[in-house]
């Protein structure tokens, strides 16, 4: 292990979170600043691939994710008159303990690394984020937004998309980019024969998820050129309802049309995307999760990708005795593999948003697959 005794990691989300368990009983102080003061999460719901179960299962938390969640097995995609194109099985990558995949909803997934976070010891202070850092040979001087300081070891940026921790260290790296779509999000009751993924593939397209025995959650992928469209919150509802009208033919999205009716409730966020080039450390400050790569909800890969980068970084710092040596294991260990991921995701958002003849969503989703069972 280097000689690191204490870590700050910025961002109470996933993979900050993660990080911190992925610390425990390692010796290494570390603690977590996160910029909301509630430390909650919006509530719908994630898709956990076999790797992401692979992943938390590293951390020891995959069991408890799934007893929390709705276990599944494979992704079903329709044609938008309703007739099936095919049922894609997912492999069991994480062992036979484990299904191929997991439905959680949001505030379970994060109420659980919440706890796995504290439980190892990690300190958590809330309502403040990096205000400067000063990175030197040996050590980081942060200055915090709330006027205090301190000095670590390495500071881990996971403060997501509009990271602070990138802006500071890493000022040559891209911005967000958006890509001309949107996806709204709605928790619904789970009719009994929804027990997989569906997915219903026109324009716009429209997936259902299980989250639980009475639980799921609809999307809807929307083309929105030029600029995220705004609307006022009580008409979001009514919105969302609309970008079924063309679905009311199947009874099943019909009947869940209906049942969309708290603009409160309703979740719609801009697909934007962000890969930083490697390496995403400078010195001892590095970026992981979306700090570092932000990708579409496509291939249901974002929170995947946060909470490998939080194994890998975690591995590899017990792993190594100089930092320096970690940190290049962790670069390349992650780089190549997240771009790929991003590249596939952003691929399928182009299609769908440019109506291409020649795309293959079947192809780049199963190769996604493929990818993400190979070892990290």
């Amino acid at each position: 292990m280097p000689s690191v005794e204490k870590i700050l990691i910025v961002g109470g989300g996933i993979a900050g979170l993660c990080t911190a368990v992925g610390l425990k009983d390692s010796g290494i102080e570390t603690e977590i600043v996160e910029l909301n003061p509630k430390w909650d999460v919006y509530g719908v719901g994630i898709i956990q691939l076999a790797n992401a179960l692979r992943a938390l299962a590293a951390l020891g938390l995959a069991k408890e994710a799934i007893a929390e969640g709705f276990p599944m097995s494979s992704l079903v995609m329709w044609r938008p008159d309703g007739e099936p194109i095919a049922t894609l099985p997912q492999p069991q990558i994480a062992g036979p303990d484990f299904p191929p995949q997991n439905g959680i909803a949001r505030p379970k997934l994060h109420s659980i690394l919440q706890k796995a976070a504290q439980a190892a010891g990690t300190r958590v202070r809330l309502g403040l984020t990096v205000a400067h850092l000063e990175t030197t040979p040996h050590s980081v001087k942060v200055s915090f937004t709330d006027g205090s300081h301190g000095e670590y070891d390495l500071v881990v940026g996971a403060d997501g998309l509009r990271s602070k921790v990138r802006r500071l260290a890493f000022p040559s790296a891209p911005e967000p980019q958006y890509e001309g779509q949107v996806v709204w999000r709605y928790n619904l009751p789970r009719p009994a024969e929804v027990d997989n993924i569906w997915m219903w593939m026109g324009d716009p397209k429209v997936g259902i998820v299980p989250l639980g025995p009475n639980l799921m959650y609809m999307f809807i992928t929307d083309a929105a050129p030029g600029s995220p469209p705004r609307f006022p919150e009580a008409a979001l509802a009514q919105e969302m309802q609309k970008r079924l009208d063309s679905y009311r033919h199947i009874p099943l999205l019909a009947q869940l049309r209906a049942q969309i009716t708290d603009p409160s409730k309703v979740v719609l966020r801009p697909f934007e995307t962000i890969l930083v080039p490697a390496p995403w450390n400078q010195g001892r400050v590095v970026l992981i999760g979306d700090a570092a790569h932000a990708m579409t909800a496509h291939i249901a890969q974002g929170a995947a990708m946060a909470i490998e980068d939080a194994v890998v970084l975690t591995e590899e710092l017990r792993r190594q005795t100089r930092l320096e040596v970690a940190l290049q294991a962790y670069n390349h260990r992650r780089f190549d593999r997240v771009r790929q991921m991003v590249e596939m995701s952003r691929q399928l958002c182009i299609w769908e948003r440019t109506h291409d003849p020649k795309a293959d969503p079947v192809g780049v989703t199963m190769a996604s697959v493929q990818l993400a069972a190979q070892p990290i």
